[in-house]
């Protein structure tokens, strides 16, 4: 039942998320990588692929298309040449805060008729199943 009940939420979960982003002209894996770069501003390529769990190829082709959308740009490390950081620039920066406001809008709606403790409750759970992932 437990299993199910998991599943049916992925399932539902991942089907708003692409209903988010389809009419922003990126995919839902170059939302989430922005989301990362949001979420840790001025980070590394290793970082990224760490917290994302792809490989490097993958990100650099990623990180390429979102360069030339104008959403991310990279930044030389000035302590070591070979290295780079990534940064969201303007317009990346707007639609990482509207995709974040849609988060919102959706933990609001979601946990809406929890109680304050239930929330908490909620809240703490969540934090135990991520440890284990």
């Amino acid at each position: 039942m437990l299993s199910k009940k998991l599943i049916e939420f992925y399932d539902k979960l991942a089907s708003w998320e692409n209903e988010t982003v389809k009419d922003s002209g990126i995919t839902l894996q170059q939302m989430h990588t922005l989301e990362v770069i949001g979420s840790n501003q001025g980070i590394r390529m290793k970082e990224i692929t760490e917290k994302l769990g792809i490989v490097t190829g993958t990100l650099t082709v990623m990180i390429d298309r979102l360069t030339r959308l104008n959403l991310v740009r990279r930044v030389v490390n000035t302590n070591d040449k070979r290295s780079f950081y990534i940064e969201l620039t303007d317009e990346g920066a707007k639609l990482y805060q509207e995709h974040g406001h849609h988060h919102d809008m959706l933990a609001e709606e979601l946990t809406h008729d929890l109680t304050e403790e239930e929330k908490d409750t909620l809240i703490k759970l969540l934090e135990k199943l991520l440890r284990r992932l």
